[in-house]
């Protein structure tokens, strides 16, 4: 049974630790996540370093904790605006996750940098990222599964070598997905990252005007999300 003077100890670290990643994140905006130092966010933090060790064992753990905290908003945010949209809706479904991906991406750009950005030299993110990273793909996947239940896969006959190619993404979707079907899902999946990050980096300046960006961005999910089967 946990007492009441265990249970301040944990509010009190729980507190901590938000303090410690809030102040991380501060120095990944100005730093980067290659800039991050333990020994620098402890004295911002008002502790020593020796301290800030008891809640992060080490750099890669505190930048696993940081990226752990960005999927799982982008994740929390996408699953409320899919969530509204009723399952019928494919389309819908489709256009919640484009613009809910977008909107989070613009609102906080270095969170979306920290785990869609360039690698971290030398970290190789741990399992425990894995879930977390795959909400949104898991959104997608779902979609797919259900275009294909309403019968919107045209089942187009794929070579055995692109099957091959694309068999651990319908493992994860599922057997309704159809290879050919997978190889459209992929590609409109790769587009919707893509078409976040050439904004958010600026790629796309001067190629589209800047008061067209809304509109654009609708008009080509809108034709992505025909590749897929939808309306």
């Amino acid at each position: 049974m946990t007492t009441k003077a265990e249970g301040v100890r944990a509010q009190a670290r729980t507190r901590m630790r938000g303090v410690i990643l809030d102040t991380a994140r501060a120095h990944l905006a100005e730093h980067g996540a290659g800039g991050l130092s333990l020994r620098a966010v402890a004295r911002d933090v008002g502790m020593v370093s020796s301290a800030l060790y008891r809640y992060f064992d080490s750099r890669d753990a505190l930048l696993t904790a940081l990226i752990i905290d960005a999927y799982d908003g982008l994740g929390d945010a996408v699953e409320a605006a899919e969530g509204t949209v009723t399952r019928e809706d494919l389309t819908g479904r489709w256009a919640a996750i484009c613009r809910t991906t977008r909107d989070w991406a613009l609102a906080d750009p270095q969170q979306y940098a920290l785990v869609y950005g360039s690698p971290v030299p030398g970290y190789a993110a741990p399992q425990d990222t894995v879930g977390p990273a795959t909400r949104v793909t898991r959104l997608l996947a779902d979609l797919l599964g259900d275009v294909a239940a309403a019968g919107r896969d045209d089942g187009v006959e794929v070579t055995p070598a692109v099957a091959a190619a694309v068999a651990p993404a319908r493992a994860f979707a599922g057997d309704r997905v159809s290879a050919d079907l997978m190889v459209r899902g992929l590609m409109a999946w790769t587009y919707l990252f893509g078409a976040v990050s050439f904004e958010l980096f600026g790629q796309r300046h001067r190629a589209v005007a800047d008061d067209g960006l809304d509109v654009f961005f609708a008009e080509e999910t809108a034709r992505i999300g025909r590749l897929i089967g939808l309306s």
